[in-house]
């Protein structure tokens, strides 16, 4: 028995994480804000980056340009539903998005959501290490590994457990102090 398929799925976790709390905005201008907004062009929901280049012209700044100038009312649309407290600028050819600073209550909302996220994470690593305990038990029930290898297995398992979660803590940490960046 190896726990390789479990380590991956650990690895997918964090990546996951990593690209959800990307989105969360700090008070700088990112591409990461706007990319994956839904947006509705040619008949269909598509992420913003399929319908435009996305770019971060200054810290405080966000424009994107729609390959097809048509699409602009859906973009700006997009971005005024998404929530982001963002108040896109229509300029013709392209939307300027101007990142306002944040205040103390916003950076104690983002701080929560952050927070949510992290503990959906570790709920996740939670499961995986579930499941590779019920089948290191099934192994052991069914005489593919002995008693010593079962609790080595479980061992080898904590570790890595205990490992990843502290690389979502690290993640977190580094999330929360760029949110409280003034």
């Amino acid at each position: 028995m190896d726990l390789t398929n479990y380590k991956n799925g650990f690895s997918q976790t964090i990546e996951f994480l990593k690209k959800d709390i990307s989105s969360l905005r700090t008070g700088r201008a990112s591409t990461a804000i706007v990319e994956d907004l839904a947006v509705f062009a040619y008949g269909v929901k598509q992420p913003m980056k399929a319908v435009g280049s996305i770019n971060v012209p200054d810290a405080k700044t966000v424009t994107i340009e729609p390959w097809d100038k048509s699409l602009l009312a859906e973009i700006e649309k997009a971005v005024k539903e998404s929530n982001l407290g963002i108040n896109p600028v229509n300029r013709g050819n392209q939307i300027i998005l101007a990142m306002p600073e944040l205040t103390t209550e916003r950076r104690q909302e983002l701080i929560k959501v952050l927070h949510q996220k992290l503990e959906q994470a570790r709920i996740s690593v939670r499961k995986i290490r579930e499941q590779a305990r019920d089948e290191i038990i099934s192994a052991v029930s069914n005489k593919q590994i002995t008693e010593d290898e079962k609790y080595r297995l479980q061992e080898d398992l904590d570790k890595l457990v205990k490992e990843y979660n502290e690389k979502i803590k690290e993640i977190g940490d580094k999330k929360e102090k760029e949110i409280n960046l003034v």
